[in-house]
């Protein structure tokens, strides 16, 4: 057989984009303090806030990070931004590992707006001397274009250059936080974290803070993730949604998927307990019952099992890890009872 004769090599098969940011068995505990007999007895208390996740984040898109207060939420987004050490784990970012200590430049690159405007700003500095610092501390714009470019900061977010003198308490709330979203910005960032950005606003001016989100992301092109405990809010704003219980990730899908088809019963408490406009068709799903477990005292087994509607004896004694499903690989849930008859919702 001549080389002209050989068969063509079979064309490799096509490889994902590799996340923008990943995190693997990400751990991060806090030590607490102890009661006397419990230091007699050698009894170390430690809690657990974020206990083994793994996630990825995808160049462009917008995750949102769902479940209820105290689920773990802002520990791990102040994990992802090096805001607090991890026990154990690995945060990669553009393809490589971040270390411990990380370089100005990484840190410009992934940048957190804050749940609470007015305690994240600096009080004592104008909005223009809050930017020019980190324009000039990082070397962001030449020093003749601090003035400039803080103005077209401002421009972005919904505000004139009047605020450039003002100080944090001269503004309302939502005003605050789109400086809080400018002095983000100003670091270039490729990756926004938003930790509850309009949980402390008033209701009218939410919906313009979402919005401001949207059209940011659209127009320069960003990477976010969105942390909410309210499921409602992200639907038109993000393209994937994980859902975290007590320090795991226990569901992962694409907006649209999780809620036509929530595959873990805490996902459907949670879509359960979105307020409704009419009450017809109320028959389905209860809302999650009960409160969840102290972090300090996790169950055995699956840790939603105290709580479930459907568990099992297996659910005492094996703790589901989180798998894909055979029929579509962009959704994953931690159930034993996850993609099977025996997971679906009882009929109404």
């Amino acid at each position: 057989m001549t080389a002209a004769a050989l068969p063509a090599p079979a064309a490799p098969p096509a490889r994902e984009p590799e996340p923008l940011l990943s995190a693997t068995d990400l751990t991060v505990t806090f030590g607490l303090g102890s009661s006397i007999a419990a230091r007699l007895r050698h009894e170390a208390r430690v809690l657990r806030a974020v206990d083994g996740v793994d996630l990825e984040i995808r160049r462009g898109e917008a995750l949102a990070l769902v479940g209820e207060s105290g689920s773990g939420k802002s520990t791990l987004a102040r994990a992802l931004t090096g805001l607090v050490p991890l026990a154990k784990g690995e945060i990669r970012f553009d393809g490589r590992v971040l270390p411990a200590r990380r370089k100005h430049s990484d840190q410009r690159r992934i940048q957190m707006v804050f749940q609470d405007p007015y305690s994240s700003l600096n009080p004592r500095l104008t909005v223009g001397s809050m930017l020019a610092e980190l324009l000039r501390v990082h070397h962001v714009v030449p020093r003749s274009e601090v003035g400039s470019f803080s103005r077209e900061l401002l421009g972005l977010v919904g505000l004139g250059e009047d605020a450039l003198p003002a100080y944090p308490r001269q503004f309302s709330g939502g005003q605050r936080q789109r400086v809080a979203i400018a002095r983000a910005l100003a670091l270039r960032p490729d990756i926004l974290l938003a930790d509850e950005p309009v949980s402390a606003l008033d209701v009218s001016v939410q919906a313009t803070i979402l919005n401001l989100l949207r059209d940011l992301r659209a127009e320069l092109g960003l990477t976010l993730m969105l942390i909410s405990h309210n499921l409602a809010v992200v639907r038109h704003l993000c393209d994937r949604v994980a859902v975290m219980y007590l320090g795991r990730i226990i569901e992962v899908a694409p907006t649209e998927t999780l809620f036509s088809n929530p595959q873990h019963p805490y996902t459907r408490g949670l879509l359960a307990a979105i307020p409704k406009l009419s009450t017809a068709g109320d028959e389905g799903a209860p809302a999650i019952a009960g409160d969840p477990p102290s972090p300090l005292r996790i169950p055995a087994g699956c840790r939603f099992r105290t709580r479930c509607p459907i568990a099992e004896a297996r659910c005492e004694q094996e703790d589901p890890a989180l798998r894909i499903s055979a029929d579509d690989s962009s959704h994953s849930a931690a159930c034993h009872f996850a993609f099977s008859a025996a997971g679906a919702p009882a009929a109404g």
